[in-house]
C-alpha cells in the first residue's frame, strides 16, 4: 500500500465512538460569542469503523478515496450532505499525518442519533470517524486535534459552526461553552432532562439565517444577546446552588425568547406546554429550531408523567438524561 507505512497498517480496522448532546441554554446566541450550556446524551451514540478497501481508490462511489455509508433509516440526501464534510475531514486527517497515495478507505457509521434534531448527529458522526481513523493509523488524537477535525466537517454542513457541538459530543459532563472555551459545570441539582423528538427535522443553517436577518432588520442583536446571556448566567448559578426550579424558569424563559424570534413550531410549543402541565420545572426547544427536539427539566418523581404527556402531545420518541449522574465526578 503506497504511502502508508507498515506501522500505520498494523491494524486492519479502526473504531471510534461519540455521543449525542442537547443544548440546555444558549443556542444561537453562542454563535455570536455568548455562553451556552451543553449536556451530553451518552445513551445515543455513533460508532464508526474505518478500514482499507480491497477496491482501488478510484473505484465507483469512492470520491476522494473514501467510501462512506451509514446504517439505519437515513435519507440519501442526508448521507450525501454528510459525505461532503466527512471527505474534508478525512483529507485534513491524512494531510496531518503526511500520508500520500493512500489506498481507498471504507467507513461505516452505525448511529442511533436521529439527524436534523439538534442533537449533534453530524458532529458525533464526525468525531467517531476522526477517532476511527486515528485508531486505524495507530495514532493518538488530542482533544484539540479532534475538535479541529470535527469543525472542518461542521463548517461545511452548517456554515460557521460555534464549536459547541464539536466539544459536547465528546464530553462526559455538562459544559459551559463560550468563545471556543469549555469548562465542566458543578451541579447541585438531582434532576432529569427529558428530551422529546418532534419527529420533524429542523434546519440549523436556515434558522441561523432567519435569526440573523431578523436581528439585523430590527436592530435588536445586542438586546437578544444580553437576554440570552442573562438566562445562561442565572442557570449556571442556580445549577451550582441546587435551585432546580430557578434553572427550569430560565429554560422556559429562553424558549419564549426563541419562540418570539420565529424559531419554534406549533408542535414544539404544544410539547413545551404539555411538559409544564405535567410538572416539569421548565421546558424549551433545543438546538437550531424550526423543528427538531425540545427538552424538559424534571424532578425524578415527575419523569414518567412528563414522558407520557409528551407522547400524547405528539412526541415521536423520548429519552431521559440524568444530569446528576453525568457530573458525579466533577
Amino acid at each position: 500500500m503506497a504511502g502508508v507505512s507498515a506501522h500505520h497498517r498494523a491494524r486492519s480496522v479502526g473504531i471510534g465512538r461519540a455521543h449525542a448532546k442537547a443544548i440546555l441554554l444558549g443556542e444561537h446566541a453562542v454563535v455570536y460569542g455568548a455562553p451556552a450550556i451543553a449536556v451530553p446524551i451518552p445513551q445515543l451514540s455513533a460508532t464508526a469503523s474505518a478500514g482499507w478497501s480491497a477496491d482501488p481508490p478510484d473505484a465507483a462511489g469512492a470520491q476522494g478515496g473514501l467510501s462512506f455509508a451509514m446504517t439505519g433509516s437515513v435519507s440519501r440526501a442526508m448521507v450525501t450532505q454528510a459525505s461532503d464534510g466527512l471527505r474534508e475531514l478525512t483529507a485534513a486527517f491524512t494531510a496531518q499525518l503526511g500520508v500520500s497515495d493512500a489506498p481507498r478507505l471504507d467507513v461505516i457509521v452505525d448511529g442511533a442519533i436521529p439527524p436534523g434534531r439538534g442533537l449533534g448527529s453530524s458532529a458525533a458522526t464526525s468525531r467517531a470517524i476522526a477517532l476511527a481513523l486515528a485508531d486505524l493509523f495507530d495514532r493518538e488524537l488530542s482533544e484539540a486535534a479532534a475538535f479541529d477535525l470535527v469543525q472542518t466537517a461542521e463548517n461545511m454542513a452548517h456554515g460557521r459552526a460555534s464549536g459547541v457541538d464539536a466539544v459536547a459530543v465528546g464530553a462526559s459532563a455538562p459544559l459551559l461553552f463560550q468563545a471556543g472555551q469549555a469548562r465542566e459545570l458543578r451541579l447541585g441539582c438531582d434532576t432529569l432532562l427529558v428530551v422529546a423528538d418532534s419527529g420533524t427535522a429542523g434546519s440549523t443553517k436556515e434558522a441561523v439565517g432567519l435569526l440573523r436577518e431578523g436581528l439585523r432588520r430590527e436592530g435588536t442583536q445586542d438586546r437578544f444577546l444580553r437576554r440570552a446571556t442573562a438566562f445562561v448566567d442565572a442557570a449556571v448559578a442556580a445549577l451550582a446552588e441546587g435551585r432546580a426550579a430557578d434553572v427550569g424558569a430560565q429554560l422556559t424563559g429562553y424558549h419564549q425568547l426563541l419562540r418570539a424570534a420565529g424559531l419554534s413550531t406549533g408542535l414544539i410549543d404544544a410539547m413545551v406546554e404539555a411538559a409544564l402541565d405535567a410538572g416539569s420545572l421548565g421546558a424549551k426547544i433545543t438546538g437550531g429550531g424550526l423543528g427538531g427536539c425540545m427538552i424538559a427539566l424534571t424532578r425524578p418523581e415527575h419523569a414518567r408523567n412528563v414522558t407520557v404527556r409528551l407522547h400524547e402531545a405528539g412526541a415521536a420518541q423520548t429519552w431521559v438524561v440524568p444530569l446528576r449522574r453525568l457530573a458525579d465526578h466533577v
